[in-house]
């Protein structure tokens, strides 16, 4: 699993940058983009993609060698607001980052890639969903329409265009040995001619999912392994990211993609796989959200206080990565994320909400993601219209006997009586005037809370180091 560093590790604005067209990007491109992109990633990264666009002079590849500075200036935005618009546009397949590292000093060359065809787009199976998820049938068929015509009817007409043998006259056996036409056409050294490349389709690699986990689940007489073609398995993987499905679901969504001839077909995978979500969640399509805070919602970019710092961690990153550095590095539960997501979906709180959210419901019940404690205070949270961290943690300030009295009534008999290694007060930010309250920890959770102390600490350094950095 890929762990994004903190974006003062990776970028500076005294590092320099070089921009690169793979391949010559045409009027009908930034048409494709504006229409099918923007949604998707917003006016920022349109903007970046198009202001690095056009550093590259018409009809070449290469642009001057520039710094980060000027991206600053230009926009008049922060650095990381330009670096998250650069992400954006990494993972939707527009950009390519590459980094040289000299010293002290660092390098980037930025090379732009051309979006998909609008056909490409709307068969895309991961870009095309989260399209319509993110604007409504409605204007997700005026789109289509906009890049569709009615088909030419040639039934009957019948070809009658000429071959270049019977235009173009022969130019000799002479011509035909001669080498030095084709010498001539080739580019010099470290040159290359102007090209249309082919756009790159969002891969999603395999790494995520479970592959030996779905075929112990499959035998061979049932599902033979010559039908998991690498066109099968990329499908899979991508299905799997996008609807969230682990090895044992979606043993059951290839059985019912088999076909009488024992071979599985995209285009069935991907319809039972839709079903399958849409059963899962009242017939909802997953949607795009953030990965992090949105800069508009964030508040803290100097962190001072020991309160600013937490804050400041919480709006930095997302809510699968806290998951993820809650859990040592390790791959969240299934069950957790699943709770983060229908939160997600169904309450629209933003990340960095969400983020104080898990804290909150982790310390008030034995550092335990209860889905169900957990959706009714974000049903509370989104009824107040909560959009900040700050809010947030006011929020649960405010209300703390309230959301106690909730964790009290769902508390049942069967709990586990482990014997405590010791006994815990909430953070600062969760007391109440009248006093701390304590949270009693077996090993387990005990070894959480410790984690959650120390990515607190890491952060709260790493706040401190930036701040440092800027004075």
């Amino acid at each position: 699993m890929f762990v994004l560093k903190p974006y003062w590790n990776e970028i500076q604005p005294i590092d320099s940058f070089t921009v690169k067209m793979n391949g010559l990007l045409h009027q009908h491109d930034q048409k494709v983009i504006d229409s099918l992109y923007q949604p998707l990633i917003g006016p920022f990264s349109t903007a970046l993609y198009y202001t690095l666009w056009n550093r590259v002079q018409e009809n070449r590849i290469w642009s001057e060698e520039l710094n980060h500075y000027h991206l600053m200036n230009f926009f008049d935005l922060n650095l990381e607001e330009i670096f998250q618009a650069r992400l954006k546009l990494e993972g939707i397949g527009l950009l390519k980052t590459y980094v040289k590292t000299n010293g002290d000093t660092r390098s980037y060359l930025y090379e732009l890639q051309p979006p998909l065809s609008p056909e490409g787009f709307f068969t895309d199976g991961i870009l095309n969903i989260y399209l319509y998820q993110k604007i409504g049938k409605s204007q997700f068929l005026k789109l289509k329409q906009l890049f569709t015509d009615e088909k030419a009817d040639k039934s009957e007409y019948k070809e009658w265009t000429r071959s270049f043998q019977d235009v173009f006259a022969s130019l000799g056996s002479e011509a035909l040995i001669d080498k030095e036409a084709h010498l001539a056409s080739q580019p010099d050294e470290n040159h290359e001619l102007l090209n249309r490349q082919e756009p790159n389709l969002i891969k999603i690699g395999g790494d995520h999912f479970n592959f030996d986990l779905l075929y112990a689940g499959l035998s061979e007489i049932m599902v033979p392994r010559r039908v998991f073609t690498q066109e099968v398995k990329e499908a899979i993987s991508k299905l799997a990211y996008l609807y969230s499905i682990d090895a044992v679901n979606m043993k059951n969504i290839v059985l019912a993609s088999l076909d009488a001839d024992q071979t599985i077909h995209i285009e069935d995978l991907r319809k039972e796989a839709r079903n399958w979500y849409q059963l899962e969640h009242d017939n909802q399509l997953p949607q795009l959200v953030d990965r992090v805070q949105p800069v508009y919602a964030r508040t803290i970019t100097e962190p001072q206080t020991k309160e600013e710092k937490l804050i400041f961690y919480l709006e930095s990153v997302s809510p699968r990565q806290f998951l993820i550095d809650l859990a040592d590095g390790g791959e969240p539960a299934l069950s957790d994320l699943q709770a983060v997501e229908d939160v997600l979906f169904s309450q629209k709180l933003s990340p960095g909400v969400i983020n104080v959210l898990i804290h909150y419901v982790m310390l008030k019940t034995d550092m335990k993601l209860s889905k169900n404690y957990m959706a009714k205070i974000a049903s509370h949270w989104s009824r107040k219209k909560i959009k900040t961290v700050k809010e947030a943690i006011d929020l649960a300030k405010s209300e703390h006997r309230q959301y106690q009295q909730w964790a009290n009534e769902r508390k049942t008999s069967t709990q586990k009586r482990n014997k405590p290694i010791r006994t815990e007060k909430l953070p600062d930010w969760f007391m109440e005037p009248q006093g701390a309250e304590e949270v009693v920890l077996d090993e387990k959770q005990e070894a959480k809370r410790r984690r959650l102390e120390a990515i607190q600490q890491k952060y709260r350094k790493e706040g401190g180091d930036r701040n440092g950095a800027n004075q």
